[in-house]
């Protein structure tokens, strides 16, 4: 499991391109995160090492089975908060900035609350 708020960004990135383009490479994640490609390229060697992604020969990224689950359940915990805060009002801007931050230090116990108020409310 990452406990790594910059890691689960980097798989919740992959997983959002790899929804949208055919591959990722990391100079897709660096424009999308407007980050530097060096900066990239550390963070990919580390997700490789620790086996939440595999890199082919082409330079092409794709989650493994254990970087998918992270990936997602970040990306569910962002789009659950996210749209939880713009429905009690907030600028859906500043709801996503805030999601961002929110995701990666809620408990799955907090989540799991927040996720089952919600429902019951609609």
């Amino acid at each position: 499991m990452i406990k790594n708020e910059s890691a689960e960004n980097y798989l919740e990135t992959i997983l959002i391109l790899s929804e949208r383009c055919p591959v990722v490479r990391s100079v897709d994640i660096a424009t999308e995160l407007d980050f530097k490609k060096s900066s990239v390229s550390v963070a990919m060697k580390k997700l490789r090492q620790s086996d939440h992604i595999v890199v082919s020969p082409e330079g092409y990224i794709t989650l493994t089975p254990e970087g998918k689950e992270v990936a997602e359940r970040i990306y569910e915990r962002h789009q659950v908060i996210s749209a939880w805060l713009t429905k009690l009002g907030v600028n859906a801007e500043v709801a996503a900035e805030d999601a961002c931050r929110i995701e990666h230090v809620i408990s799955a116990e907090s989540f799991a609350a927040l996720k089952k108020h919600i429902k019951e409310d609609n």
